[in-house]
């Protein structure tokens, strides 16, 4: 028979940090589909291997956890097999939702799940379900039957033991409360760039990815990526803000759309609206520093110049494409949200109440969009549902995209496919009846791999000093890919211009490609690394002469996304809502504007302190602490507008702001 004796405090110790670390493995299988054991030991032995220090963060958290089961039960083994069992109750679920949807678990299922929708969840099951759960139980039960037998060798009669029993209890519950206090401080701020627990996890080598759930719990930690979701800081709330001042606000622009559309003719939504974010596309021969043989966007800059078009200053470069999707739907600016919000999509939208955008001025059945890639990508399929779209195209089903058409050895569809998709989808519209459609593409997609055979394009410098062999070989390829989409897009508006009924695009470069590194040592191309180009047209159908649209409208050598709803108006000569009448407004006086932003290749860091960029017509900076009354007025009200619809108590639902009075 095995001894019995009391397990010293060491001994509790060592055991701590064992089981913790089993669990952390545990988490991170659930968020692996391949290579799971390697790959979720792996996550905790690269500290030795390779020095990085980003599983501290996870053990951290979770370590917190653990300690507050301990102090509340007060059995040490008990508490330990409370906390495995968790851990794979979790992580089957993460398993489940990854194998379904390629996504973890984020705090907006929690809110799924309390609206009454816990029955969907059989949704997540996959084919092999009933093996895992199998297996999931095996291990408890296992790790149950070791928790036992190590519980019933130790003869310490709890954690913390003292004769007077008013004391033990004290302690342990002020031990627990104190834990659970500091957990939530922590996880509270955790997202908030500059405050302390994100300072301490970013020593330790956190970097968000946002984009995508699945490789942020894989690079940094599945407890690490759900809890920065819990509490992002949207907005600061505006000093003035109250319903009387939204109110305020409210009737001032209402009073404004209204003298717009006393000379405007048509509704916008009696169009057809296609919004094309052509990904990385933008015009190489703009990046400092390096010359190519030849012009590849001759036939796009031939439509720029035939039509309103000009350059849209990005928040991203390199990556960050749906924060500039998110601001084309929205009319809403990254510029006002605080630092910490670094993606809408998958910080803001899924638990927000609201989600204004600028397709649901059309029929919810009447909104669609096509994506040529994952649907969990940026959380689309979930965000795309609130936005007020019916149906959403892409790799997976249940919508899936075709075709699926490649370009050389590229991995990612063509924008002759995508083009195709949208093209067959509005010959089945039914006639009389008009759509809006959004559409990202996927062609020009990182990285960029001498995917096209034969490719006589060329780059050089001309600094003086040859570019890298690797970097001279990727802006080829991309130039070729940007070449195709040239031809491509010019193609697909031949096709619209031969529909009979009226249809206007906006298309635009959500930024420019990671591939420009020697420009990007130079701090004074930030500018020029932030600019891509956007034109918005109209077929013959539509009865709009796009040339004298262009030479009428409004600073449109420079924009920014969050403009877009109101230049697309001006262009068509339609009626406006409030809010885009309010755009309209602004964008005359500041044409462009942009966050302060850290560039990082497939990611972005706001700074805290830095400023804003704010740009005229002539893309020169514009000092706002310096501008007129008016303008510091529009910018003002943007800020308390933005807040009520994101952060704040929406007053502006109830007052039609966002609607077309007729």
């Amino acid at each position: 028979m095995l001894s019995r004796h009391e397990y010293s405090t060491w001994s509790y110790l060592v055991w701590f940090f064992f089981i913790n670390t089993a669990v952390v493995i545990i988490l991170q299988w659930g968020v692996n589909l391949e290579n799971e054991v390697w790959n979720s030991f792996g996550f905790v032995w690269q500290i030795v291997t390779t020095g990085n220090k980003v599983p501290i963060n996870e053990f951290f958290i979770l370590a917190i956890v653990y300690f507050i089961l301990i102090m509340l039960t007060n059995r040490f083994w008990f508490a330990s097999q409370l906390f495995i069992d968790m851990s794979i109750i979790i992580t089957v679920a993460e398993r489940f939702k990854m194998v379904s949807r390629s996504e973890t678990i984020v705090p907006a299922d929690m809110n799924f799940i309390s609206g009454g929708n816990a029955g969907d969840l059989t949704s997540w099951l996959p084919d092999d379900a009933v093996a895992i759960i199998t297996g999931a139980l095996l291990l408890i039960i296992i790790t149950t039957a070791i928790s036992m037998i190590l519980g019933h060798r130790d003869t310490r009669r709890g954690v913390v033991y003292t004769k007077n029993v008013a004391i033990r209890w004290v302690s342990r519950l002020m031990a627990a409360v104190l834990a659970m206090a500091f957990l939530a401080a922590f996880v509270m701020s955790m997202a908030s760039i500059g405050s302390w627990s994100n300072t301490l996890i970013t020593y330790f080598g956190d970097s968000p990815k946002l984009w995508d759930s699945k490789i942020d719990a894989q690079k940094n930690g599945t407890a690490i990526g759900f809890a920065r979701l819990v509490n992002p800081k949207i907005m600061d709330r505006p000093t003035n803000y109250s319903q009387k001042t939204m109110e305020e606000v409210a009737t001032r622009y209402s009073k404004s759309a209204a003298t717009l559309n006393a000379s405007r003719s048509r509704e916008v939504n009696d169009s057809t609206v296609i919004y094309v974010l052509s990904e990385s596309f933008s015009d190489p021969a703009r990046v400092p520093g390096i010359k190519l043989n030849k012009d590849v966007m001759p036939k796009i800059r031939a439509i720029k110049n035939s039509t309103t078009s000009g350059l849209m200053l990005s928040s991203g470069y390199g990556g960050g494409t749906a924060n500039l999707e998110y601001m084309a739907l929205s009319g809403m600016s990254l510029v006002n949200f605080a630092p910490s919000l670094s993606s809408p999509y998958q910080q803001l939208i899924p638990g927000a109440k609201w989600t204004p955008t600028f397709n649901q001025l059309w029929n919810d059945s009447n909104a669609y969009a096509f994506h040529p890639y994952m649907p969990n990508m940026y959380s689309r399929n979930v965000n795309y549902k609130k936005f007020g779209f019916s149906q959403f195209w892409t790799l997976k089903p249940p919508d899936i995209i075709s075709p699926q058409d490649k370009l050389g050895t590229s991995p990612y569809v063509s924008d002759k496919s995508t083009y195709t998709a949208v093209l067959n989808s509005l010959k089945k519209d039914k006639a009389g009846q008009s759509y809006f459609y959004q559409v990202a593409t996927m062609q020009n997609h990182m990285p960029y791999n001498n995917y096209y055979p034969n490719n006589e394009i060329t780059v050089e410098s001309t600094t003086g000093t040859p570019l890298p062999a690797k970097e001279k070989s990727a802006i080829e390829t991309f130039a070729k890919g940007a070449e195709y989409t040239d031809d491509y897009t010019q193609e697909f508006l031949d096709e619209l211009d031969a529909l009979d009924r009226p249809i206007t695009v906006v298309f635009y470069g959500d930024h420019l490609p990671g591939v420009y590194k020697t420009a990007a040592k130079d701090e004074n191309n930030s500018l020029a690394l932030h600019e891509s180009d956007y034109f918005i047209w109209s077929n013959k159908a539509s009865g709009i002469d796009n040339r004298a649209a262009g030479e009428s409208a409004t600073n449109s050598a420079y924009t920014s996304p969050n403009f877009f709803a109101a230049q697309l108006s001006e262009h068509m000569n339609a009626k406006v809502s409030p809010f885009v009448a309010f755009l309209g407004q602004l964008h005359a006086k500041v044409p462009a504007m942009e966050p302060a932003v850290v560039n990082k290749i497939q990611g972005w860091t706001r700074i805290p302190e830095g400023q804003a960029l704010y740009v005229d017509n002539q893309g020169l900076y514009i000092d706002v602490s310096h501008a007129d009354k008016e303008t510091k007025q529009l910018l003002e009200d943007y800020k308390l507008i933005q807040y009520d619809v994101t952060a704040g108590n929406q007053y502006l639902k109830n007052l039609d702001f966002m609607s077309v009075k007729q």
